[in-house]
């Protein structure tokens, strides 16, 4: 059995080892200069530059629908592609924005709607999921949410006085 594997063994290595080809002439000098280029490239990303991180709508009353814009540039190396901007609940709704990517300094925006929902001091954040160096950047908004004069105030329960 030692002899059947020995013999194997060496019919292996006189397999792998008489290659007639050199495998330095099967590589193809385009291809090494578009994988340096691809490398090069692939440490650079495009950065969002936010015209403003945070919008405050002030004091709104309750249910009063308010928009703002945010306006953004491309200040990174690379084509900037926004793929999604999602809010933190259904009463923000960001819209339109573009589905092309942005070459580096061109300029972009969208649109958040609110829709004055909550009390009191209300914050939400807007994510925007793009090919950036980290995956995701925010904005928020802000808005202190004043009670609606028009609606009914519920009845103050009379509490009873002993004598």
């Amino acid at each position: 059995m030692k002899k059947v594997v020995l013999g194997l063994a060496a019919l292996c290595m006189i397999a792998f080892t008489s290659c007639k080809e050199d495998a330095s002439k099967k590589i193809d000098e385009n291809n090494v200069a578009e994988a340096a280029e691809r490398d090069a490239n692939a440490s650079k990303f495009p950065i969002m530059s936010f015209d403003k991180q945070v919008h405050d709508f002030g004091e709104i009353e309750s249910k009063t629908n308010v928009e703002t814009v945010f306006k953004y540039t491309n200040t990174g190396e690379a084509p900037l592609v926004v793929t999604d901007i999602k809010s933190t609940c259904g009463c923000t709704v960001p819209k339109d924005w573009s589905k092309e990517p942005l070459q580096p300094g061109d300029s972009g925006q969208f649109t958040v709607k609110f829709n004055g929902s909550g009390r009191n001091k209300v914050n939400k954040t807007i994510t925007v999921t793009a090919n950036t160096k980290t995956g995701k950047e925010t904005v928020k908004i802000t808005a202190f949410v004043k009670p609606d004069p028009n609606a009914v105030q519920p009845a103050k329960a009379q509490v009873p006085q002993v004598k």
